[in-house]
């Protein structure tokens, strides 16, 4: 059994050390532009790129195919900026857990809740790190910040109450923009693959890969929320009496035994 522990132990300690070498491989590969930004020690903050930030992601790129420039090219900079503050808005999104648990919702702090915030917060970590530019900086970014512009939108406006929650019968349609996006994205990195595009491809599969876990849990979110719920609570209604708007035929009473209403003893 010692010799077990031993060997186990040795295993572990040996892959620790190959992560750590790995990450620091990994930073000699980074990008030189950010590697004093705030994902370490120094802060951005600038007129310049807060004005220019979404104006400039746009500007010339190229929709199909966009590598990343790691020069010292001022709309360069401008856009490795833009996207810094992308990656600070995936952490303040955290905010929504905070509160979830601070009222006690804690049904709505769901796996997908979880993985959705923790894991768009690493992934963006490591595109700052080393892809902060290219077709990702304007294409996934941009339409992901539209999608949320739009879904905490919905929660501003549900926050005013029943008078206003009525109007907002197109909460399921947010989650399926959500998931178009998903499908989206898939299909912009499968064709810069296929093109040969030189943005960096380890980048672009781990997108794909990233995208088909939230195609599948927003999918399985979607029916248990929009599909399997609303049947349940018919066939309950219906066990109840009550299914398609009509009530189940009162009883009466009979020589002491009980009868639906309209049918006597002989019918």
């Amino acid at each position: 059994i010692e010799t077990l522990l031993s060997v186990r132990a040795n295993y572990v300690m040996t892959l620790v050390n190959d992560s750590a070498e790995f990450y620091k491989w990994s930073l000699t590969i980074a990008d030189k532009r950010v590697e004093e930004w705030p994902i370490d020690d120094f802060s951005p903050f600038t007129e310049d790129s807060l004005l220019h930030k979404w104006i400039i992601i746009a500007a010339g790129y190229s929709y199909l195919c966009q590598p990343v420039n790691y020069s010292n090219d001022v709309n360069e900079v401008r856009i490795a900026s833009a996207l810094w503050w992308y990656y600070i808005s995936k952490g303040v999104e955290f905010l929504d857990t905070v509160f979830f648990i601070m009222r006690k919702k804690f049904n709505q702090v769901s796996f997908l809740h979880v993985y959705h915030h923790s894991t768009m917060f690493i992934l963006w970590w490591i595109g700052i790190k080393w892809v902060p530019g290219g077709q990702v900086a304007f294409f996934g970014a941009t339409i992901n910040s539209g999608i949320h512009v739009l879904m905490y939108g919905y929660y501003g406006l549900a926050a005013f109450g029943p008078k206003i929650q009525k109007y907002l019968w197109w909460k399921k349609y947010l989650t399926i923009i959500q998931m178009i996006q998903f499908h989206v994205t898939i299909g912009h990195a499968a064709h810069s693959l296929y093109t040969g595009c030189p943005f960096p491809a380890w980048m672009q599969w781990a997108l794909i890969g990233y995208a088909v876990t939230f195609i599948i849990l927003f999918a399985n979110f979607y029916y248990q929320t929009y599909r399997r719920q609303p049947r349940l609570k018919s066939a309950k209604s219906a066990v109840n009496g009550v299914s398609n708007g009509t009530n189940k035929a009162p009883e009466v009473m009979e020589n002491g035994k009980k009868q639906k209403k309209g049918k006597g003893k002989h019918d």
